[in-house]
């Protein structure tokens, strides 16, 4: 696993680096403020305490999902590659001769059970569900292996978008595809932390800047769950609403059919604390085939481009805001040109949380 560790921790992604690690507890919280504040304007379109604060992101696959194959040295000193061309990159294994595997470290424990030349692999191939019949290679008299790299966690850092009356959250605006795959995680659960930015790279023609934040994936820092990662972005519940919004002021949600080129505002952190920086919308696709790309803007503030030199990794979520109301969220940036970026109209995002 460490040669694939190491390149994603190099490698970004919109807002979303890769790593491994993490721990979980849930704490509940309410919030009755809130849902009395929101209530309140739920006449006049939905309401939406805008975000703009940024998250630490730990998510846990379904099974355990295959980078790749190679081949293993076997007892008598060949080469093998017992999975090639039966397993796929994007694959995830489910189950091990009806063994479940909910982890790479399940997984890891099953094969050191295996005594026999023929093992059945559950797996899910995108939304097909296969048995693969697999001959694992002897490497020694108590040691078998399948010859399969794979992964079960990832985390980074991104910007989360709105909350609504009932403490369900949107954020990132865009799904978190593996950096190997370029597939979207399939996730069996997921949680929200507490962070800080602590640096931040400027971009520039050709090289996309990007936000450093520390996050302590611990309990004490955990604000709440993720439940969905989709191409909209991640959404789910926030239990400790206080410790990650300090304003809880709602605003109202636009329709898409409201939302107009000119000027606009976005929210983010990169100067500590949430601030509000203008933009302008260049751009509307209404009939985008790609569903968080249907804004195209321009950076236009001075400050926000002397400190970051426009969009860069991590501020994906961003919220949009234009004459009063939410209407969207930051997901790309032009890599080409820092100053420019897409955007996903909200009532988009809103679909996963109804």
């Amino acid at each position: 696993m460490r040669k694939y560790w190491y390149r994603r921790i190099l490698i970004m992604i919109t807002a979303f680096t890769v790593s491994v690690g993490g721990s979980y507890y849930l704490i509940q919280f309410q919030q009755k403020k809130l849902q009395k504040e929101v209530s309140a304007g739920m006449s006049e379109g939905q309401m939406l305490v805008p975000g703009g604060m940024p998250i630490g992101i730990y998510l846990e696959m379904e099974g355990a999902m295959v980078l790749g194959t190679e081949a293993v040295t076997d007892v008598n000193g060949m080469k093998c590659e017992p999975a090639e061309h039966l397993l796929k990159s994007g694959d995830y294994i489910l189950a091990l001769d009806e063994q479940k595997i909910r982890s790479k470290a399940e997984l890891v424990d099953a094969v050191k059970e295996i005594d026999k030349e023929e093992v059945v692999l559950k797996v899910r191939r995108q939304d097909r569900m296969m048995n693969v019949k697999l001959k694992p290679v002897r490497c020694d008299s108590k040691e078998y292996k399948l010859g399969v790299w794979v992964r079960d966690n990832a985390q980074g850092l991104g910007t989360i978008t709105f909350l609504n009356a009932d403490s369900r959250f949107g954020a990132l605006g865009h799904g978190i595809h593996d950096v190997d795959t370029s597939g979207l995680l399939a996730i069996q659960s997921g949680r929200v932390y507490e962070t800080s930015i602590k640096d931040i790279q400027k971009g520039k023609s050709g090289t996309p800047g990007g936000m450093e934040g520390i996050i302590v994936y611990n309990n004490y820092n955990m604000l709440g769950s993720i439940e969905q990662n989709t191409d909209c972005g991640i959404f789910g519940k926030i239990d400790r609403i206080d410790a990650l919004f300090t304003d809880q002021t709602p605003m109202e949600a636009a329709k898409t059919q409201e939302i107009q080129e000119g000027p606009a505002s976005i929210r983010c952190a990169v100067e500590g604390k949430v601030k509000e920086y203008e933009i302008r919308i260049t751009k509307i696709d209404r009939s985008t085939k790609e569903v968080n790309k249907g804004l195209v803007l321009e950076v236009t503030d001075p400050k926000l481009l002397e400190v970051t030199g426009g969009i860069v990794q991590g501020m994906s979520g961003s919220p949009i805001l234009q004459n009063g109301k939410i209407v969207g969220a930051v997901t790309h940036v032009f890599v080409q040109d820092s100053t420019k970026g897409y955007g996903i109209f909200i009532e988009n995002m809103l679909d996963y949380v109804k």
